[in-house]
């Protein structure tokens, strides 16, 4: 037996409520289009076969009606010859004829809604395949997306970050102890850059104090006017 036991359970069947308690929806969502396609076959089976007992009954149909119409003609010469007796024969035949029509014509009012009612069926089942097909896609990358991130999580929290974080903080702080050793060596070191830079320093504070002592010595010279 597969997922649906029943074509109409397909029908009525909600493909998200059977998603959600599927432990597997990549397969189970393979599995209901697989069953949606078998059904589908079958119910286009059965129509082509009630199509062709149609077409039988109908022929019947057509071949009793004929019979009527031509034991009427009968019974009708009969009383114009003066039969009455074949003439009434000829009715009784007409009437089995009749009765056998009428059994024919309800048969194939049968086969008729019966059609009717699998045509609207197969509608239904298309539309529930086609949603289906639309889905699959989605739903297998959300789940293979999901098992990704499930596995992630796992790493993370089994505690590798961490200790790797760990490892690295243990390299900076051994990083740190080297450059504090070589700017140890360096103390007291003057660089040709440092020297050039002490030359420009003090030629600045030359240039400061003669300007001063110009200022100042104009002062006292207006002071004595």
């Amino acid at each position: 037996m597969g997922i649906f036991t029943r074509f109409t359970d397909i029908v009525n069947s909600n493909i998200n409520a059977l998603l959600d308690k599927a432990e597997d929806p990549e397969k189970m969502v393979r599995l209901i289009i697989q069953e949606m396609e078998d059904t589908l076959v079958e119910v286009r089976s059965t129509s082509a076969r009630l199509i062709a007992e149609k077409k039988d009954t109908e022929r019947q149909l057509s071949r009793f009606d004929k019979e009527v119409a031509e034991w009427e003609n009968k019974a009708e010469l009969a009383l114009s010859k003066d039969r009455e007796d074949l003439a009434r024969l000829a009715l009784i035949e007409k009437q089995k004829a009749a009765a056998d029509a009428a059994s024919l014509q309800a048969d194939v009012a049968r086969i008729d809604e019966h059609l009717t009612r699998l045509n609207e069926e197969v509608g239904q089942l298309q539309e529930k395949l086609a949603d289906a097909k639309a889905r699959q896609k989605t739903i297998i990358m959300r789940q293979r997306a999901a098992s990704s991130r499930l596995e992630v999580k796992k790493r993370i929290d089994s505690g590798k970050i961490d200790d790797a974080m760990l490892r690295f903080e243990r390299f900076e702080s051994k990083i740190d102890d080297l450059e504090s050793q070589v700017e140890a060596y360096d103390m007291g070191k003057k660089t040709l850059r440092d020297e050039f830079a002490e030359l420009e320093t003090d030629d600045k504070i030359s240039d400061e104090l003669a300007a001063l002592k110009a200022r100042v010595n104009k002062d006292k010279t207006n002071d004595k006017a």
